[in-house]
């Protein structure tokens, strides 16, 4: 039995979920609107302001996907309601961001500039303070591409071993190479 996907999806008030016969769910709040194509293997049941997810069989396939489509159709009630916040740390000397309405310009120490377009669905902060390290915030109401964009934006620069030198996550621990003093020793 799937652990995730016999789980019932509690709806909150103000949420308003939409199922049609091809099975496409669409789920709307204060937030935005979402749809989401789920297998026509997988059943998706709205009642007494709980959603419920079941499969047609016992089968590997159609277990895997009963817990995949039960956590899609949940993350797209909690983008509605309270949306998801990515942050981002730029780390190194000069390394810079700055939000143009959807284009964020990074200086990144590459000999040019480089101007990221988002998606209209992302909203975008730029922090910069004195002594500490440019942030950028990234807000939405579509969990997978918001990880998506800040997959991309990390791939700009990845830290790198030894100092550290990137971008990355807020909180994220990155594990650092001894170099080559150390490794004559």
């Amino acid at each position: 039995m799937s652990r995730i996907g016999t789980m019932p999806i509690n709806l909150p008030e103000g949420v308003e979920v939409t199922i049609t016969k091809t099975n496409l769910v669409k789920v709307k709040g204060k937030l935005g609107e979402l749809e989401q194509l789920v297998d026509p293997a997988i059943t998706v049941i709205v009642k007494d302001g709980e959603i419920n997810v079941g499969r047609a069989t016992e089968s590997k396939d159609h277990k895997s996907k009963h817990g995949l489509y039960r956590s899609l159709i949940s993350n797209m009630i909690k983008g509605v309601t309270e949306g998801y916040t990515i942050v981002q740390e730029l780390v190194g000397v000069g390394y810079k961001a700055e939000a143009k309405g959807q284009l964020i310009d990074f200086s990144l120490g590459y000999s040019h500039h480089i101007v990221f377009e988002l998606p209209p669905e992302v909203k975008v902060e730029t922090i910069t303070e004195r002594g500490k390290n440019p942030m950028i915030k990234l807000f939405s109401n579509d969990k997978q591409l918001i990880g998506q964009v800040a997959a991309k934006i990390r791939s700009l620069r990845k830290p790198e071993p030894y100092k550290g030198k990137g971008i990355k996550f807020q909180g994220e621990v990155l594990r650092k190479k001894a170099g080559k003093a150390a490794a004559e020793k």
